[in-house]
């Protein structure tokens, strides 16, 4: 299975504390919520400002005044909201980050440099430095029937326990407009996704997912 540290540069996020107490990225998600309320009450208000309770979001960035920004929610330096985004809550979002036109993002980390910019959903996920989700991508954090999800890894498999778990996404992942990374997808390193690709399992690094039966090495 891929850990944490297979997957993410924790130099990269605020989270580097609350995440470096797990083995595997999704066991993060159950205590996001309480995480981000607990950080967001140290920052410094030099830095930060509290623009609702427990809404706190760096003075450099930029908020759409159509944005929905509901608490828990932190967003770094020199980040950008734009028009309609709706953050539902439990969102650790970083610095230099885009979170765009009608984006939805809940229960998640985003770490510094990921870019979510033009009608994404991602929840109960957790993406890396640099990420960048094509246009109408999205993660599908919830199974079709109900059970918690396992994340596979050719014959491993790990029962998270969890009903909800999206996507971990490693550092510099890209992919394509209008994907479907299905319920526990993990995405290593430098991977590229192709677009209208609907994911399953696991893409390893630096490899790219053209379709379900070809998924090749990059070269």
């Amino acid at each position: 299975m891929y850990k944490i540290q297979d997957l993410y540069d924790l130099e990269k996020t605020q989270a580097k504390e609350y995440l470096i107490g797990f083995t595997y990225p999704w066991e993060a998600l159950k205590g996001l919520k309480a995480f981000i309320g607990r950080l967001g009450r140290k920052l410094d208000s030099s830095e930060y400002t509290e623009l609702s309770p427990e809404v706190w979001v760096h003075k450099t960035a930029k908020i759409a005044p159509t944005a929905c920004i509901c608490a828990p929610c932190i967003i770094g330096a020199e980040t950008e909201v734009r028009h309609c985004a709706f953050i539902r809550g439990s969102a650790l979002i970083g610095n230099n980050c885009v979170v765009g036109n009608s984006v939805e993002l809940k229960n998640t980390i985003l770490f510094d440099g990921v870019q979510v910019p033009h009608f994404n959903y991602v929840g109960d996920s957790i993406l890396g430095y640099k990420a960048h989700m094509g246009a109408g991508s999205v993660t599908s954090n919830v199974k079709s029937d109900k059970t918690p999800v396992v994340i596979r890894r050719g014959e491993e498999a790990y029962e998270t326990g969890l009903k909800k778990v999206g996507a971990m996404l490693g550092d510099y992942v890209e992919v394509g407009c209008n994907s479907v990374l299905n319920p526990g997808s993990v995405v290593g390193r430098s991977a590229q996704i192709y677009p209208l690709s609907c994911v399953r399992g696991t893409v390893e690094e630096n490899h790219i997912y053209k379709t379900k039966s070809e998924i090749v090495e990059k070269r």
